[in-house]
């Protein structure tokens, strides 16, 4: 019979929907076509599959060749079917034997020469294929990025004759191998470096500690920036699903998985020119955008005011979902956005605005139009807000050594420990149901946050993120329920009034 299937992957998201590649032999003028909703990646496929097959002295068969690529409706991008059709043509021709071709999955571009090179996306596929119960053959340079998925039976080969011989027998390929590295790099910045600004530490901390968003607003030079880059540094650890997670996107946006330090949670920092597809993904093939490069990590956002208005609303559902859908006309797409946001921005245009040591010159209507450009629903989204002063140089000059992201992360640490003990997830994270089981408040503490909500004008979002920045400073306090003291903090990380 001269039919053959061998099975690999698609790419759809984060998502790799299994395709099934079947090879058909038949009488008629010699010619190979594909089918199955190929774009020209796939469709040029013929042409390197044929010099891929005939330059390692294989016999590529002249007879009508016919590929089909099922389901026939998901449409098929890139070079990661060349090495599925190639075997699957050889195993037609009786080639190749194709007794083992069901136990294994395969992904691969093919050079002209029989070489493979590496493809995106092959973190989502081993995943799949993982669960599927089947091995996978990849290239070599895919192989490191393969392995992080521990139970999974991946085997890396650098030519199209390597992988003929494993499955003639002739040849075991051999396993990839996961890298080791640091989940903490030497490098990364460490808080003790900041001098000063005490009440700034702690709204770091407990945006930590919560997970939560965070605004920081103040006069040039007062370490805004500084800050923001040391919040990774004191977060907790990722947890092996949560790194996969981030992995997968990574590898599907062309980044491929940094197998040195891939428990290290995410930094992403985009310059404020932006686009709106940028943030959250898209084009005409949807990829990933910045919401989810930075998924279970840090999206900073600085000069938050710079930024086109309509670019910054893109923000506010992945804020609230913690997922963003990208829809085209042929095909839509899901990636995970749950991340921290951090933004910092000046009080005014000229930064000076509340400043003792400098004069602002800006006009009352001036800074009410630089601050119009951040709209009230993406404010309300923003769990802590602070305003950060200048720090005197003399106090910069004799300020005690601070405390180090690994004493803070500790502290950060054990509160996660109780989140997730808890409700199984990190307080910024809750929902308003598990809100009202996990933070409930006595009758005071009940009236006090009703006065505030009165005077602060806050909806019921904001009532809500209130509430959970309170929990996550009594879970810093290692303290059972939210008290008083607890409640007030919250509270004050609400005003955000900046001085004109």
């Amino acid at each position: 019979m001269s039919l053959a299937v061998v099975y690999s992957r698609a790419q759809e998201g984060v998502n790799a929907p299994l395709v099934i590649c079947e090879v058909h032999l038949s009488g008629g003028l010699p010619g190979t076509s594909i089918v199955g909703l190929p774009e020209t990646a796939v469709r040029e496929a013929r042409d390197r599959v044929r010099a891929a097959i005939l330059n390692c002295q294989l016999e590529y068969p002249q007879r009508k060749v016919t590929v089909g690529l099922a389901p026939a409706d998901l449409p098929k991008d890139g070079g990661r079917f060349d090495l599925p059709i190639a075997l699957g043509i050889l195993a037609a021709n009786d080639s190749i034997p194709r007794t083992l071709l069901e136990r294994h999955e395969f992904l691969g571009e093919l050079a002209l020469s029989g070489e493979l090179r590496a493809v995106h996306g092959v973190l989502p596929a081993v995943l799949r294929a993982a669960r599927a119960g089947r091995s996978v053959i990849v290239p070599r340079a895919n192989a490191a990025e393969a392995a992080l998925v521990s139970d999974a039976d991946v085997r890396c080969a650098d030519n199209l004759l390597e992988v003929c011989a494993h499955l003639c027998g002739k040849l075991e390929l051999p396993r990839a191998e996961r890298g080791t590295g640091p989940a903490l790099p030497a490098d990364q910045p460490d808080l003790a470096e900041v001098r000063g600004q005490p009440h700034a530490r702690r709204a770091l901390e407990i945006a930590a500690a919560g997970a939560h968003n965070l605004l920081l607003v103040g006069p040039p030079g007062t370490g805004k920036t500084m800050l923001a880059c040391r919040l990774s540094g004191i977060l907790p650890p990722l947890a092996e699903h949560e790194a996969l997670e981030l992995a997968a996107v990574r590898s599907v946006a062309g980044l491929g998985a940094d197998v040195q330090d891939w428990m290290r949670r995410a930094f992403r920092s985009p310059h404020h020119t932006a686009s709106a597809v940028a943030l959250v993904g898209g084009g005409s093939v949807p990829r990933p955008g910045e919401v989810s490069l930075a998924h279970h990590g840090v999206l900073f956002l600085d000069e938050l005011p710079e930024y086109d208005r309509r670019v910054l609303e893109v923000l506010r559902e992945p804020i609230e979902s913690g997922q963003i859908t990208i829809s085209r006309a042929a095909r839509q797409a899901d990636f995970p956005a749950r991340f921290q946001l951090v933004a910092a921005m000046n009080p005014c245009p000229c930064g000076h605005a509340g400043d003792p040591s400098a004069n602002c010159r800006c006009t009352p209507d001036q800074i009410q139009r630089y601050r119009s450009r951040i709209s009230g629903p993406l404010l309300d989204r923003i769990d802590l807000k602070l305003e950060m002063p200048r720090v005197p140089h003399a106090e910069l000059r004799s300020a005690e050594p601070a405390e180090t992201s690994a004493e803070v992360r500790q502290r950060v640490v054990a509160a996660r420990n109780v989140q997730l003990a808890r409700a199984g997830k990190p307080n910024g994270w809750l929902n308003n149901r598990e809100t009202e089981r996990d933070c409930a408040l006595d009758p005071a503490g009940l009236a006090l946050l009703d006065r505030a909500v009165e005077r602060l004008g806050l909806s019921a979002r904001a009532f809500h993120r209130v509430l959970r920045v309170a929990r996550s400073i009594a879970d810093l306090a290692a303290s059972p329920r939210i008290e008083r003291n607890h409640l007030s903090e919250a509270i004050q990380f609400r005003r955000f009034e900046p001085a004109h």
